[in-house]
């Protein structure tokens, strides 16, 4: 939404308005209701529903579907999860032989690495971006579930931020655990869950034109926008 609105724009909204209703301003006044299919919206770093209600200075993100920053050293003995966003090409040898401990019976990795064509068309280069505070915050969460969903001892979790060239890796994700089943299923799961709901977008350049890449459908709930309500005389300020 930044080519629409910049990087913030100021919604005067009546008290007690939701998400719905500053939706439908936005519908209203700003752009073409097409542009709003298929979006989520985060409040405060939060995913939102439709009828979350709205609070002064609240700081609301409209996120189009995400393709799947500070940098951080490896992950010491005592981290079991470990996330970062870098800029800085990513090194998997490191971080992998950090994850492991003599407790391990396995040791999972998924190496996101930039090819050289998507759908016929020759890649130059990627470029990604990401709403950054939410995308850890998003990605600590991911990271803390899958350690208690799937039992696993450790999880590392770090993602390219700028611009990649071919071959260089985009995400990697680092699972260890006491058994080889559970790591397999916790690191799909990671890489899955990542690429629906973790903000990062990437831009890609063909040698024949640009393209953002199409994102995942949002999880249900996320996305799904009714038609306008009626509208209220406006009172409070929102960020969007």
């Amino acid at each position: 939404m930044k080519d629409l609105f910049g990087a913030a724009l100021t919604v005067e909204l009546p008290e007690g308005a939701s998400v719905a209703d500053l939706v439908d301003q936005l519908r209203a006044t700003h752009m073409d209701g097409s542009r709003l299919r298929g979006i989520a919206v985060s409040v405060n770093s939060e995913y939102a529903e439709a009828s979350r209600i709205l609070g002064d200075d609240d700081e609301v993100g409209l996120l189009p579907p995400v393709s799947g920053g500070t940098d951080e050293p490896a992950p010491t003995p005592e981290q079991a999860v470990h996330v970062a966003l870098t800029r800085h090409p990513i090194d998997a040898e490191t971080l992998i032989a950090a994850a492991k401990r003599g407790e391990d019976g396995a040791v999972v990795v998924f190496d996101g690495v930039v090819r050289n064509h998507t759908r016929g068309r020759r890649t130059l280069y990627l470029d990604y971006e990401s709403y950054e505070g939410m995308a850890a915050k998003q990605m600590q969460q991911l990271a803390a579930e899958a350690r208690t969903r799937f039992e696993v001892r450790q999880v590392t979790m770090i993602h390219r931020l700028g611009r990649l060239a071919v071959g260089e890796t985009s995400v990697l994700i680092i699972v260890a655990s006491a058994h080889r089943g559970a790591a397999f299923d916790a690191c799909r799961w990671l890489i899955d869950t990542l690429k629906k709901t973790v903000p990062i977008w990437k831009r890609e350049t063909f040698e024949d034109g640009v393209a953002w890449a199409d994102g995942e459908p949002f999880p249900a709930g996320l996305a799904d926008w009714p038609e306008p309500s009626p509208k209220a005389s406006p009172k409070a300020s929102h960020d969007a």
